[in-house]
């Protein structure tokens, strides 16, 4: 006989708030503690927490950080471009100077932010390798000897 409970099923690991690990993130900050810096240099995440020894290593931003920037500064600059092309009568060369400029100058301010953020992102989901249970999403490895 089949046994009903109101009790709840086995408890799984506390819930991550994924919106103030992306703001920590994206203060370049860990996103478990707040505190400790995310990364050892421009874009090089460090290995673990400084202050709460939070593991970082298993991210795996990838390519993600550079599309995220680039819709970004793309949405800003290219209005600025038209709106300025449309009220304004700049030669070529200056718009050239100015919007290589300010393309650039957004670019590398806004890309450690955005891939903070997004490491972040991925350990408040227990993404890839920030689960202590195992990737869900991990594809299952078959060998040789298990193939039909």
């Amino acid at each position: 006989m089949t046994e009903w409970t109101n009790a709840p099923a086995e408890a799984g690991p506390e819930a991550r708030d994924w919106k103030q690990a992306m703001k920590r993130g994206a203060r370049c900050r860990c996103p478990n503690c707040g505190e400790g810096r995310m990364f050892r240099s421009f874009l090089k995440a460090t290995p673990a927490c400084e202050t709460c020894g939070e593991d970082l290593s298993r991210h795996r931003a990838d390519d993600m950080p550079p599309y995220v920037t680039i819709m970004i500064v793309g949405h800003v600059v290219v209005p600025l471009m038209l709106l300025i092309e449309t009220v304004a009568l700049w030669s070529m060369g200056a718009q050239m100077a100015l919007w290589s400029g300010v393309t650039l100058a957004m670019t590398f301010a806004i890309m450690q932010p955005v891939k903070g953020a997004l490491i972040a992102y991925q350990w408040a989901l227990r993404m890839h390798g920030f689960d202590p249970e195992g990737d869900i999403h991990a594809m299952p490895v078959i060998t040789p000897a298990q193939a039909p």
